[in-house]
């Protein structure tokens, strides 16, 4: 009645397979994620600059003038700040009252 004693646990081949799945499934997800975030940025400055114009207009209708900068937009309570979502600064144009997108 010799019994085989049964051993729990992984063996070293398995765990290497293990860990190579996860490295190759890495290898594919990371830069897909890192390009998603790009695009992510660029959008979220694209919708900055047409809250930024919007609150340029309506400052005008207000108070008959048009902001001298931005932040006259923040000290007047329009918006809360007048970057992007990344950080980059938004171009304005006095003159006029247009709102451009930073070339970074």
């Amino acid at each position: 009645m010799n019994k085989l004693k049964k051993e729990d646990g992984f063996t070293l081949v398995e765990m290497l397979i293990v860990l190579m799945i996860i490295s190759v499934l890495l290898l594919i997800i990371v830069p897909n994620m890192s390009k998603n975030t790009d695009v992510a940025n660029g959008k979220g400055c694209e919708a900055t600059v047409k809250l930024l114009q919007a609150q340029v207009h309506a400052f005008k209708l207000e108070t008959g003038n048009l902001p001298l900068t931005l932040e006259a937009l923040e000290a007047g309570n329009y918006v809360e700040k007048t970057t992007c979502p990344n950080g980059a600064t938004v171009g304005y144009e006095p003159s006029t009252g247009k709102v451009t997108p930073s070339t970074q």
